[in-house]
């Protein structure tokens, strides 16, 4: 016969990461970069295929530590001012969180090379949260990026009518 720790234990483990994870998840809405020591780990990486080659710490598709994930979250803040995460549905253990979210954010800032668009972005995703010691070690992201690029007008034949002001942002000199 093997023990199983008290239901109340593993509901209160259970709470704990739900905890972490919606301030986690507020963190990002609230722009609290004050908030990472607290909510990550120091060997925190962030798996997320918006995750760019430059200007992030970690390689294309990966964020890596504190310092890359402050670096990540001013990148698509800054591209996407009123950039929203809202949590639809969420499931935790004691050291997991997985929540199904809605992203809602419009391009009025650069994005790498890429000028604004002015145009809304609206996707589903899913989050898996890997919790250590109270604190978010690694983050895996998964979307649709296709239906992102779609939104923001940047597959054909839409990137087509897209094409003047692109290219007149690319002309027009970087302050």
């Amino acid at each position: 016969m093997t023990m199983q720790s008290p239901p109340d234990v593993d509901v209160q483990a259970a709470a704990e990461s739900e905890a972490t994870a919606r301030a986690y998840v507020s963190m990002w809405n609230d722009r609290d970069y004050a908030a990472i020591p607290r909510l990550v780990s120091e060997t925190f990486v962030m798996y997320d295929p918006a995750a760019p080659e430059a200007g992030v710490s970690g390689p294309k598709g990966e964020v890596h530590g504190r310092e890359g994930l402050r670096q990540f979250m001013e990148l698509l803040t800054t591209a996407f001012p009123d950039f929203e995460i809202t949590v639809l549905d969420m499931l935790t253990d004691e050291t997991l969180a997985m929540y199904e979210v809605r992203l809602t954010m419009t391009h009025e800032g650069p994005l790498g090379s890429l000028p604004p668009t002015g145009r809304r972005v609206d996707v589903r995703g899913v989050s898996v949260l890997r919790l250590e010691d109270g604190v978010v070690d690694e983050h895996r992201f998964h979307t649709n990026m296709q239906e992102s690029a779609e939104q923001l007008g940047l597959t054909f034949p839409a990137i087509l009518g897209q094409l003047p002001k692109l290219l007149l942002g690319k002309l027009r000199p970087s302050r």
